[in-house]
This record gives structure tokens, C-alpha cells and sequence, in this order.
């Protein structure tokens, strides 16, 4: 089976965002509206269907959620041999590399275990934290995507984002799957993947799984609240496209995907009746 170039779990809010506006170290996600009024907490409203799994990585105590939810947190890390990102997701800095002690978003073991590709315009050597070795590119998508799938092995490319990344890599059509989350919230500006995933229909096959996403957390200005946040159940989407350029037809290589994504469906708790 050929090299697949992979975005996974990946994650939006319902109008399209990746991002808010004004990322730094503070808000590595930048900062959304939410309608009503109230701040979107990022990237804790985006991601909460996977902070809430039993295999979140970062998880300090047992329990968590099963089922379909945590399939995607599990299958984050199967058969990937390289990560290609884009500098907005490896760090806040803008122009030349000033302060080489920041070594990303991860501190000491980043979760990759793989070698990274990050791509920026300005020269920065390339170093090792645990059993990650970050490497800095100027180049075009494709030549990154080589040099990742040298280093990969003969296994999958991860396309880790941002959203700019993401969508350089879709106008050189060298994605072949996109998995991405979609959480119940709107975020209203900052980077935008897409207006709909409809926009790809032309190029990908595309399924839309809901998935119950466990406790995501909304701004309350009053009532009993006080203005604290308030817990609300709600129901998030799993988006899934695969390529029609490959040669993609039913027998294309990433049906596995979908009987274990079926699988994980039937094994999974009754999604919540409330809509997103």
C-alpha cells in the first residue's frame, strides 16, 4: 500500500475556523466570539471531545470516554512515520528565528515520536527533544512532502496544520485524507478552513459521522451562572474525505478506515438527541 499524506483530527468550529485572531504564547489559538456574546475558549472548545477520552495522552487519571470519540484520539498515532507543520502551529514567532531556546508549544517531550518538518521562509538548524527531531524548510509543499515521506519510512505523512498549511497542501492536491472534528461552537473570525466541506466535494468522497462528544463548556452572562462557564452536553461531527485523485473507487486503500470507523459506531454510546 502507497504512502498516505494524512490530516487528522483535526478541528474546526461548525463556521469553518481552525484558529481565532491574535495567536501568541498566551493564546496559542488565538482568540473567537461567541455568538451571544462571551469569549470561545480555545482550544479547549475545539478539542473537548478528545481531552474527554480514555486515550488522551495527557490524561492523569483513569476513566474517560470509548467508542468513536476515542477511535480518532487512538488512531492519531497509527502508522505515522513524519509530521509536516506549518510555523504557526510550531510556535508564535513571526520573521528571523530570535530566540532559539523556544523549541514549540510541547516542553520537553513533544508527542510526535516522529520527525517534524516545520515549514518557514527563515533558516533554523534542525534539533531533537526525546525521540522527535524537529526539521525548518523553505520549500514548496511538494518538496517538503518528499523529504517527510524519506524520513517516514514507507509509513503515512501526518499533515498537522494550521489551517494555512492545511490549505496550501489542498491547492497542490497533495492530501489523500482529512479527518476533521467539527465542535458545536461558532468562532466567527481568525483562520478558516472552509465554508463547507462541501467546498472538496469535487475532489474527495466525504462521510459525516456524528459522534457524542462527552461535556464541552459554553459562556453563560447570567442567570445562575454568574457569568461562570456552565457545562452543556452537546453532539460534535466527524468529518471523513478521501481522495478521488489517487484513483480512489470502492476498493480505495482507506475502506479499512471506514469498517473500523463502522466498528467504533456500533461499540459507541447513542448520540445525545440534542442537535449541535
Amino acid at each position: 500500500m502507497s504512502q498516505l499524506v494524512r490530516v487528522q483530527n483535526f478541528c474546526v468550529s461548525m463556521d469553518g475556523f481552525g484558529a481565532g485572531v491574535g495567536q501568541s504564547l498566551e493564546a496559542p489559538f488565538g482568540r473567537g466570539d461567541r455568538r451571544g456574546g462571551g469569549m470561545v475558549s480555545l482550544p479547549i472548545d475545539l478539542a473537548s471531545w478528545a481531552f474527554a477520552t480514555a486515550s488522551w495522552p495527557n490524561r492523569t487519571e483513569p476513566g474517560g470516554s470509548r467508542g468513536l470519540d476515542d477511535y480518532f484520539t487512538r488512531d492519531f498515532t497509527r502508522n505515522i512515520g513524519a509530521e509536516i507543520m506549518g510555523r504557526n502551529k510550531f510556535g508564535p514567532q513571526r520573521g528571523p528565528w530570535e530566540n532559539l531556546d523556544w523549541k514549540g508549544w510541547w516542553g520537553d517531550t513533544p508527542p510526535f515520536h516522529t520527525p517534524v518538518f516545520v515549514l518557514t521562509h527563515h533558516h533554523r538548524p534542525s534539533f531533537t527533544l526525546d525521540d522527535t527531531m524537529f526539521h525548518f524548510l523553505d520549500a514548496t509543499p511538494a518538496e517538503a512532502l518528499r523529504q517527510a515521506k524519506d524520513a517516514a519510512e514507507g509509513k503515512d505523512v501526518r499533515l498537522g496544520g494550521g489551517v494555512a498549511t492545511v490549505r496550501q497542501f489542498l491547492e497542490a492536491d497533495l492530501i489523500d485524507t482529512i479527518h476533521v472534528a467539527v465542535a458545536p461552537i461558532e468562532i466567527g473570525r481568525g483562520e478558516r478552513l472552509w465554508t463547507s466541506q462541501e467546498d472538496l466535494l469535487d475532489r474527495f468522497h466525504l462521510e459525516s459521522v456524528p459522534s457524542p462528544s462527552g461535556v464541552t463548556t459554553s459562556s453563560s452572562g447570567g442567570g445562575n451562572h454568574g457569568g461562570r462557564r456552565a457545562p452543556v452536553r452537546c453532539q460534535s461531527e466527524m468529518i471523513l474525505l478521501w481522495s478521488l485523485a489517487k484513483g480512489a473507487s470502492s476498493s480505495h486503500p482507506t475502506d479499512s478506515r471506514s469498517d473500523r470507523v463502522r466498528s467504533a459506531r456500533a461499540s459507541r454510546t447513542p448520540p445525545s438527541k440534542q442537535q449541535a
